[in-house]
């Protein structure tokens, strides 16, 4: 089966987008494994660039040749559509085709409906739902040519939503819903689409958020598994696997697919107790930090914080330069 799955991805083309870390960085190195083409794509120039570099030099394709120089590494804004058309368009001038496009770009904004701030609460929203939307729809022409494969990055937070985390729920359960919908209408074209759903994953975007106290509360209040992170490279595996065989959903690890058949029951009043006596908890540390840094650095991590304040602090705008990692 494993010799199956590796060959199922040989000589495909992949664009994948938040490239440059995260699970995007490491996926895209298990799949230059197997042999696929690489097109990684990120707003993070340098970052992206060296994903390319280490994804090359792990590919079959680069032997005897310039490892530097045998991945794609483009950047772009996701919530800019004509940026992810460019990006479509020169993967094509490269390879001829798209065999799949992995939408996977993704952050996350974090705090209380009444304290967060409006702009990266409307960001999050913007780079996860807009940007999964317009990297797949400028890629759409080229998969169907080629009768190939969407991908689209969701999460266990699509059907487990935790409080402080609404931008987030919402905009990876829009993911989990726009990849439903494209499903049944893509399949008369040939063209299969997966959802993922990891649920923690050893990343950058996860240890941000455990440097915000408000975030290690809520992670404590997760028994056993539920709280566990899994390592990036046993991640990617999986992920590699399940795009290998087309499935219609991506369990990282294989027991979240368990939540996911459970969701009636992770919204009800037993299984919210604990989060309801964590939130006084979690909003005393939050309004802790909002009073030492303000709205914007207590909503988002650091990299993302630092990018907005680049932007002079308008993360919204779909043409500011803003980053975005695969989670």
């Amino acid at each position: 089966m494993a010799r199956v799955r590796h060959n199922a991805l040989h000589g495909k083309v992949i664009l994948v987008t938040g490239a440059a870390s995260g699970i995007g960085a490491g996926t895209a190195l298990e799949l230059a494994r197997r042999g696929a083409k690489l097109v990684l794509v990120d707003c993070d120039t340098a970052g992206v660039r060296a994903a390319a570099a280490a994804t090359a030099a792990v590919s079959p394709e680069a032997a005897g040749k310039n490892a530097a120089n045998t991945v794609l590494a483009l950047t772009a804004d996701i919530t800019s559509l004509p940026a992810c058309q460019a990006a479509a368009a020169e993967a094509l001038a490269t390879h001829g085709r798209i065999d799949m496009v992995w939408a996977n770009a993704g952050m996350a904004s974090f705090g209380p409906l009444t304290d967060t701030d409006p702009a990266a609460w409307q960001h999050c929203i913007n780079v996860n739902v807009i940007g999964t939307f317009n990297t797949v729809r400028a890629c759409l022409p080229a998969v169907l040519a080629a009768r190939g494969q969407v991908a689209i990055s969701a999460s266990v937070a699509s059907f487990a939503h935790a409080p402080f985390m609404s931008a987030y729920a919402a905009s990876k359960s829009a993911i989990e819903a726009m990849g439903n919908s494209w499903r049944i209408e893509l399949a008369g074209a040939g063209v299969s689409v997966s959802v993922i759903h990891p649920t923690w994953v050893t990343t950058p975007l996860v240890s941000e958020a455990a440097l915000h106290p408000s975030f290690v509360r809520l992670r404590a209040t997760m028994p056993g598994a539920l709280g566990r992170e899994m390592p990036l490279a046993q991640a990617a595996v999986l992920i590699a696997d399940g795009l290998a065989a087309r499935k219609r959903q991506v369990w990282v690890p294989g027991w979240v697919q368990w939540l996911y058949w459970l969701r009636p029951l992770l919204t009800s009043p037993l299984a919210e107790r604990e989060l309801l006596r964590a939130v006084p908890e979690m909003q005393a540390h939050y309004l802790e930090g909002l009073a030492a840094a303000g709205s914007l650095a207590s909503s988002l991590g650091p990299r993302e914080h630092a990018r907005a304040v680049s932007a002079n602090q308008q993360p919204v705008g779909p043409d500011q330069k803003q980053g975005a990692e695969g989670v």
